[in-house]
Parts: C-alpha cells; sequence; structure tokens
C-alpha cells in the first residue's frame, strides 16, 4: 500500500474513530460525511512539503514531530482565574467557554435572549438538530483540504448558534476554547445569521500546557439576505501551540460579512477564510494583522469568490515580523463571468525588522468579466530610515520611535476593529512587544 504524508497521524485517527464510531455515527447524516472525510484522509493523506496550498507551510511535518494523536492524558483542573485570564479586558460578551474541546456550563453565559438559539454540536447531532444536519460540512467539504477532512472525522464539540431573523444582538457572542493538555482538539462551530439579523462572532483559542498543542477549529458561516455578521479571530495562543482555523462564508443578497484576523503568537497558525457571494449587493471586508516574533509562523490564506453581479469586497493585511518569525499571505480573488459591475480590492503590505525575517506572499486575482472594478497588490520592505531619523533627531529614543511607526502602519487595520476592548487589548500587546 502507498503511503501518503502524515501516515502515522491519519493511522491514529483511524483507531480514534473506531473506538468513537458509537458516539460520533449517532447521526446517520453526519455519520455518512464522517466515513467518507476518512476515506479521503485514508487514500490521500495529509499536505506534502511539495503540495501547491501548503509549500510555505509544512504543518504535516510540524505535526508528526510534536503531537501525538493517540494521547490521552489527565487534564489539568482550570479555575476562574485561568478562563479569566484569556478573556479580554472591559468586554462585555455571551461568553461560551469549551475545555480540552468540551462545553463548560460552569464557565459559559446563559443566553437568555429569544433571539439566540444556542446548542452545543454534540447535543445538536445527538437531537438530530436539523441545523447540525443541515450545516455540517457542507460549507467547508471535507474533500478539498485535509484538515477540514479531520474535523469532520472527530469534531464533535463547538458552538451551534442561530441569530433569528430581523434580530440585533448588542453584546458579542464569545467562543472560548482552553486546552490544558499537550494533545489535539479538534472543533467545529456552525453559525447561522438570519434574514436582516445583526451579530457579532468573536473567537479564540488558548492553551495552559507548556507542551506542544494542536487545535483544529472549523466553521462554517452562513448569512442570510440583508443580514449583518461581524466575525473576529484572535490568536495570542502559546509560543508551543499549532492551530489551523477554517472559516467557510456564505452570503445571500445584501448581507454584508466582515472578518478581522488578529494573530499575534503561537508556533505556527494557518488561517483559511473562504467567502462565496453568492447574490447581488454582498459586501465583504477583510482585515487582517499578523505581528510576530521568535520563531512563529502564521500562514493566511484567503478566498474571495464573486458569483454574481454588484457586490463588493474589500481585503487588508499587514504583517510586522521580527526576530525570525515568518509570515505567510496568498489572497486570491476570483469574479465569475456573471458577476459584472463587482468592486474587488486587495492589499498585503509587510515590514521585516531583521534580516531573519521572512515574509511570503502571493496575490492572486482571476476574472471572467468585463465590466469590474479591481486591484491587488502586496509591499514588503523595512521601517522608513528618514522617518525613524526625524523622529530620533528630536529627542525620541530609537525603540520607541519604532513603536510610534509601527503603530502608525498597523493603524487603519486597527481602526477597523471597531470594538474598543479589542482595540485596546491589541494595542496593548503591540506596545508591550515593540517598546521592549
Amino acid at each position: 500500500m502507498k503511503k501518503f504524508a502524515g501516515q502515522s497521524i491519519i493511522d491514529k485517527l483511524s483507531e480514534r474513530f473506531e473506538a468513537s464510531r458509537p458516539q460520533l455515527t449517532s447521526n446517520t447524516a453526519i455519520a455518512e460525511i464522517r466515513e467518507k472525510a476518512l476515506n479521503h484522509l485514508v487514500q490521500n493523506g495529509l499536505p506534502h512539503a511539495k503540495a501547491e496550498e501548503y509549500k510555505f507551510t509544512n504543518l504535516t511535518k510540524a505535526l508528526e514531530k510534536h503531537i501525538n494523536f493517540s494521547m490521552e492524558e489527565e487534564s489539568t483542573e482550570v479555575n476562574q482565574g485561568d478562563v479569566e485570564k484569556y478573556r479580554i479586558e472591559g468586554l462585555e460578551a455571551y461568553y461560551i467557554t469549551f475545555i480540552n474541546g468540551k462545553f463548560s456550563e460552569q464557565f459559559s453565559d446563559t443566553i437568555e435572549e429569544n433571539s439566540i438559539s444556542f446548542s452545543t454540536l454534540s447535543n445538536a447531532i445527538a437531537s438530530n438538530s436539523a441545523l447540525a444536519e443541515k450545516h455540517f460540512d457542507k460549507l467547508s467539504k471535507c474533500t478539498e483540504d485535509a484538515f477540514v477532512a479531520m474535523n469532520a472525522v472527530l469534531a464533535n464539540e463547538g458552538a451551534v448558534i442561530d441569530i433569528k431573523a430581523n434580530a440585533v444582538i448588542e453584546k458579542p457572542v464569545f467562543i472560548q476554547f482552553i486546552n490544558t493538555r499537550s494533545s489535539d482538539v479538534q472543533a467545529k462551530n456552525l453559525i447561522r445569521v438570519g434574514e436582516n439579523a445583526q451579530v457579532t462572532i468573536i473567537e479564540k483559542v488558548d492553551t495552559l500546557a507548556a507542551e506542544p498543542g494542536f487545535s483544529n477549529v472549523v466553521n462554517e458561516i452562513e448569512v442570510a439576505a440583508g443580514a449583518n455578521a461581524k466575525f473576529y479571530k484572535i490568536e495570542n495562543d502559546s509560543p508551543t501551540s499549532y492551530h489551523i482555523s477554517n472559516i467557510h462564508v456564505t452570503q445571500a443578497k445584501d448581507s454584508t460579512f466582515t472578518v478581522n484576523t488578529i494573530a499575534l503568537n503561537g508556533a505556527m497558525v494557518r488561517n483559511n477564510l473562504d467567502i462565496k457571494l453568492n447574490a447581488e449587493g454582498c459586501e465583504a471586508n477583510m482585515n487582517g494583522l499578523y505581528l510576530l516574533a521568535g520563531k512563529t509562523h502564521v500562514d493566511n490564506h484567503t478566498t474571495v469568490d464573486h458569483t454574481m453581479p454588484n457586490a463588493l469586497s474589500n481585503e487588508l493585511y499587514k504583517g510586522i515580523m521580527d526576530d525570525q518569525s515568518k509570515g505567510v499571505f496568498n489572497g486570491k480573488i476570483f469574479v465569475r463571468k456573471d458577476a459584472q459591475k463587482t468592486n474587488a480590492f486587495q492589499s498585503n503590505k509587510n515590514i521585516l525588522l531583521t534580516d531573519d525575517a521572512t515574509v511570503n506572499t502571493k496575490p492572486q486575482l482571476e476574472i471572467w468579466a468585463d465590466d469590474v472594478k479591481c486591484s491587488h497588490g502586496c509591499t514588503t520592505g523595512q521601517l522608513d530610515k528618514d522617518a525613524l531619523f526625524y523622529l530620533m533627531a528630536r529627542g525620541i529614543k530609537k525603540d520607541r520611535a519604532m513603536a510610534m511607526l509601527l503603530h502608525a502602519f498597523a493603524s487603519d487595520v486597527i481602526e477597523n476593529l471597531e470594538i474598543e476592548a479589542i482595540q485596546a487589548y491589541v494595542e496593548a500587546i503591540i506596545t508591550s512587544r515593540l517598546e521592549k
């Protein structure tokens, strides 16, 4: 039998699936998806070093080296102080907390608003929830990415959130994953935002264990006609943690979806973002900031698919790489034949603070329509020496002057975050990192 990349990992995942088969296959429709995903892994393996989509991020090799997928450790105790430590100071939100992939009622808020329906994924699957069956792997598609397939095989927990039509949810919904062990956590969130509804979702993953850990989180998000949904992905995990995020979004007529991805720490982070604008009048906004130090590696892969006319997408990603860190950006925009009157803009800008820091960037634009306004571009360089000299000539110390310039570089992304508590959180980390 031919061996594929990640064969040892797939063997362990197969063993875990068989051991948990009664629990994982309790829902017939979802059981079929799990079997399909496992077959895909067995037949194709994980991404190898020369795989085009992962050629700058050899996550398979890192996981083979650092993560024991069959390991089941005793989880350490988590107290309120631990949970609060990884929340965002001053942020009022509905908190949904998972410890080692399991829902924690103790550290979660009771959502009493009638406009929000919340269930854990395990309960939704066990109760044959129509929402779970309708959305499980319908947007992410396990045969298109090996890590989505891995998630589809084993993910039995996460948040299932349904926002009713015309609802305006004033407080953000904060999905918090806290991991205390050095094994892997597979989680899937299914989110539906009803017609003309408004909601903000925040997701954050934190690892307490000193040893390497791996989290694989998939979000499948349906934004109905006229709805306005905002999603924040905050990545400030331990320097030994590995994380892959897949966010798959579909938008209906006149809807707006905004995603803010803030990557600050972790051993290796891969963010896959896929947005399909499936009707007229859609608007998609993508903002990203990666501020990296040490040997942190962050890879942002984005895809925006314009399928219908009169839609807009804006994409702005900025990166600051220090020490031996590495950033990767690959942004794809597709404008289909029927998507006339499309406006699509993409920008990626990077600053390297050392000779050892690197960035690989590849903006892509494929257009089949002829009446569109589209642009893309990327820049990579160092701090403006003239501006730095100007500040230092006025008595500002070099470290402080560099911090001021980098704050200015990142300011437009930070301003797009809108929520003051999150802005302050990111600003404080930038300040402490740059004024070291």
